[in-house]
């Protein structure tokens, strides 16, 4: 961790996977510490970037220091970036900041986006930084929220903020579509998220990465991504495919069946490193290290 932040308590180093049921109150407690940590971690770098930039802090105090707490926060800019002269910013404030309150899940969920975005990318200067300017990770807590609303049955509501999603941050996640925690969407631009897709923990995906259909099937057609997976900048998966966990998918592959667990799948269309029999295996987890090309040495047929 980036020297001078505030650490989470040693307990909440590793949280659990997939928080799709009610918590119980030890790792609600636990959640809740860990959210007011790291709230006290960015007021304290929207104060330090107030002083330095004085152009920014009515911004900042608008944005981060006038609220007292993430949820609140994050629904009152996820409301004035999603706004438009039909849909009020008020109504946005309301409904992202009833839904928060109601399922802290979506909360703990906002707290691993964002340490993953901090952790993984070198660009990342702060927490703060990317709460208020990462339309990835702001598009993932606004699909989040979505998916609430499509799980109520409240579809066209939802279907309304994927549309106004996609207008403002060029990211198109449909309201249906599951994602876990710890997700870091990278840059984030043109990326396509089926309906039916599934994104499991700790996953990073890069900018116009697409898990789609195939184009002539129906029901549960999309891509499934297991925990841990990184995925290249440009890459496309179509169909009901599994992409086991801490695999490797490559800038600009096209992968059209099972990739196993562990694995990279590289070209176009896919195969994997080392060959389909026997292939190369890596033990660190790809979506955590973010190493797209270490495969490379040891890839003899990789030619310019």
């Amino acid at each position: 961790m980036p020297t001078g932040e505030l650490r989470p308590p040693s307990h909440l180093s590793a949280p659990p996977p997939h928080p799709t049921g009610p918590a119980t109150p030890t790792a609600a407690a636990a959640a809740s510490d860990d959210e007011d940590c790291l709230w006290a971690q960015i007021k304290a770098e929207a104060r330090r970037d107030a002083e330095a930039e004085p152009a920014l802090a009515s911004y900042l105090y608008s944005t981060i220091l006038s609220h007292s707490s993430l949820k609140r926060s994050l629904a009152f800019h996820l409301g004035n970036k999603l706004c438009s002269s039909t849909l009020l910013s008020t109504l946005l404030y309301d409904l992202f900041l009833n839904t928060f309150s109601s399922d802290a899940s979506l909360c703990a969920a906002a707290v691993a986006d964002l340490r993953a975005a901090r952790v993984r990318d070198p660009a990342c200067v702060s927490f703060s930084h990317c709460l208020l300017n990462y339309k990835g990770f702001l598009a993932c807590q606004a699909h989040r929220v979505a998916h609430k609303l499509w799980m109520q049955s409240r579809r066209p509501l939802a279907l309304a903020l994927q549309s106004r999603v996609s207008d403002v941050f060029a990211v198109d996640i449909h309201p249906a579509a599951r994602i876990g925690k710890g997700v870091l969407f990278d840059h984030a631009t043109g990326v396509v998220v089926g309906e039916t897709a599934v994104i499991g923990n700790n996953v990073s995906i890069l900018h116009h990465v697409t898990l789609g259909g195939t184009g002539k099937a129906s029901g549960d057609r999309h891509p499934k991504i297991g925990d841990g997976v990184l995925i290249g900048a440009g890459a496309t998966i179509l169909g009901n495919v599994s992409i086991g966990e801490g695999a490797k998918v490559g800038a600009g592959s096209v992968v059209l069946i099972d990739v196993p667990p562990r694995t990279t799948a590289v070209g176009n269309p896919a195969r994997l490193v080392g060959g389909k029999e026997t292939p190369s295996k890596h033990e660190e987890c790809p979506g955590e290290s973010m190493d797209h090309t270490s495969f490379i040495s040891g890839w003899s047929d990789y030619i310019i």
